[in-house]
Protein backbone atom coordinates (compact mmCIF):
# COMPACT_ATOMS: atom_id res chain seq x y z
CA UNK A 1 0.00 0.00 0.00
CA UNK A 2 1.34 3.28 -0.89
CA UNK A 3 0.52 6.11 1.10
CA UNK A 4 1.64 9.77 1.30
CA UNK A 5 1.34 12.07 4.76
CA UNK A 6 0.43 15.59 4.05
CA UNK A 7 2.51 17.99 6.24
CA UNK A 8 -0.24 18.33 9.23
CA UNK A 9 0.38 14.77 9.73
CA UNK A 10 4.42 14.39 9.66
CA UNK A 11 3.94 17.94 12.56
CA UNK A 12 1.66 16.25 14.50
CA UNK A 13 3.80 13.16 14.63
CA UNK A 14 6.17 15.29 16.31
CA UNK A 15 4.63 17.67 18.45
CA UNK A 16 2.34 15.17 19.93
CA UNK A 17 3.00 11.65 20.86
CA UNK A 18 -0.48 10.43 19.67
CA UNK A 19 -2.14 9.05 16.33
CA UNK A 20 0.10 10.22 13.84
CA UNK A 21 3.07 9.37 15.63
CA UNK A 22 1.96 5.94 15.97
CA UNK A 23 1.42 5.60 12.00
CA UNK A 24 4.85 7.33 11.16
CA UNK A 25 6.28 3.99 13.63
CA UNK A 26 4.26 1.92 11.33
CA UNK A 27 5.77 3.45 8.31
CA UNK A 28 9.21 2.59 9.77
CA UNK A 29 8.47 -0.77 10.59
CA UNK A 30 7.17 -1.04 6.41
CA UNK A 31 3.52 -1.64 7.38
CA UNK A 32 2.61 0.59 4.26
CA UNK A 33 4.93 2.15 1.91
CA UNK A 34 5.18 5.94 2.54
CA UNK A 35 6.11 8.18 0.07
CA UNK A 36 7.05 12.13 0.12
CA UNK A 37 8.34 14.84 -2.22
CA UNK A 38 10.54 17.47 -1.61
CA UNK A 39 7.76 20.02 -1.27
CA UNK A 40 6.47 18.39 1.93
CA UNK A 41 9.56 17.74 3.09
CA UNK A 42 10.39 21.85 3.16
CA UNK A 43 6.80 22.67 4.25
CA UNK A 44 7.50 20.68 7.42
CA UNK A 45 10.90 22.09 7.66
CA UNK A 46 9.50 25.84 7.57
CA UNK A 47 6.88 25.38 9.41
CA UNK A 48 8.95 23.59 12.35
CA UNK A 49 11.09 27.04 12.59
CA UNK A 50 8.80 29.68 12.00
CA UNK A 51 5.59 28.42 14.02
CA UNK A 52 6.80 26.32 16.68
CA UNK A 53 10.46 27.94 17.10
CA UNK A 54 12.47 24.97 16.50
CA UNK A 55 16.51 25.01 16.23
CA UNK A 56 18.24 23.84 13.26
CA UNK A 57 19.28 21.03 14.72
CA UNK A 58 15.82 19.86 15.87
CA UNK A 59 14.54 20.54 12.36
CA UNK A 60 17.27 18.34 10.63
CA UNK A 61 16.35 15.74 13.30
CA UNK A 62 12.79 15.48 12.24
CA UNK A 63 13.34 15.81 8.43
CA UNK A 64 15.93 12.83 9.37
CA UNK A 65 13.29 10.72 11.00
CA UNK A 66 10.63 11.22 8.51
CA UNK A 67 13.08 10.26 5.56
CA UNK A 68 14.72 6.92 7.87
CA UNK A 69 10.35 6.29 7.91
CA UNK A 70 10.09 7.35 4.37
CA UNK A 71 10.35 4.66 1.46
CA UNK A 72 10.65 7.25 -1.49
CA UNK A 73 10.80 10.49 -2.35
CA UNK A 74 9.19 11.25 -5.46
CA UNK A 75 9.25 14.33 -7.68
CA UNK A 76 5.72 15.28 -9.00
CA UNK A 77 5.86 15.21 -13.08
CA UNK A 78 2.72 16.81 -14.07
CA UNK A 79 1.30 19.88 -12.61
CA UNK A 80 -1.87 19.49 -10.57
CA UNK A 81 -3.69 23.56 -10.54
CA UNK A 82 -6.76 24.84 -9.25
CA UNK A 83 -8.53 21.75 -8.13
CA UNK A 84 -7.82 23.35 -3.86
CA UNK A 85 -8.68 26.46 -2.63
CA UNK A 86 -4.86 27.05 -1.08
CA UNK A 87 -2.80 26.32 -4.01
CA UNK A 88 -0.12 24.45 -1.78
CA UNK A 89 -2.39 21.57 -1.09
CA UNK A 90 -2.33 21.12 -5.07
CA UNK A 91 1.52 20.08 -4.58
CA UNK A 92 0.38 17.63 -2.14
CA UNK A 93 -2.35 16.22 -4.60
CA UNK A 94 0.84 16.26 -7.27
CA UNK A 95 2.86 14.54 -4.81
CA UNK A 96 0.22 11.92 -4.49
CA UNK A 97 -0.24 11.45 -7.78
CA UNK A 98 3.12 10.93 -8.62
CA UNK A 99 3.61 8.52 -5.96
CA UNK A 100 0.49 6.63 -6.95
CA UNK A 101 -0.68 6.51 -3.55
CA UNK A 102 -3.70 4.54 -2.42
CA UNK A 103 -4.26 6.99 0.26
CA UNK A 104 -3.40 10.22 1.35
CA UNK A 105 -3.56 11.47 4.92
CA UNK A 106 -4.13 14.53 6.27
CA UNK A 107 -5.85 16.43 8.44
CA UNK A 108 -6.85 19.48 5.95
CA UNK A 109 -10.18 20.22 5.42
CA UNK A 110 -9.35 21.75 1.79
CA UNK A 111 -8.34 18.11 1.23
CA UNK A 112 -10.90 15.91 2.71
CA UNK A 113 -13.69 17.39 0.73
CA UNK A 114 -12.47 16.02 -2.24
CA UNK A 115 -12.40 12.44 -0.73
CA UNK A 116 -10.70 10.79 -3.59
CA UNK A 117 -7.97 12.30 -6.08
CA UNK A 118 -7.93 9.91 -9.54
CA UNK A 119 -7.10 6.82 -7.40
CA UNK A 120 -5.83 8.31 -4.27
CA UNK A 121 -8.42 8.08 -1.50
CA UNK A 122 -8.09 11.09 0.91
CA UNK A 123 -8.86 10.26 5.02
CA UNK A 124 -7.69 11.46 7.97
CA UNK A 125 -5.63 10.20 10.40
CA UNK A 126 -8.35 7.89 12.59
CA UNK A 127 -9.72 7.00 9.26
CA UNK A 128 -6.10 5.72 8.20
CA UNK A 129 -5.50 3.95 11.41
CA UNK A 130 -8.88 1.63 11.46
CA UNK A 131 -6.98 0.07 7.59
CA UNK A 132 -5.33 -1.51 10.54
CA UNK A 133 -7.66 -2.62 12.82
CA UNK A 134 -10.37 -4.51 10.35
Amino acid sequence: MRVVFDTNVLLAAFLTEGLCSKLLSRAKKSHFNLITCPFILREVERNLKKKFTASSDQTKNVLNLITEATYDIVEPSQTVSGVCRDKDDDHVLECALEAKADYLVTGDGDLLVLKKFHKTRIVIPREFELLFSA
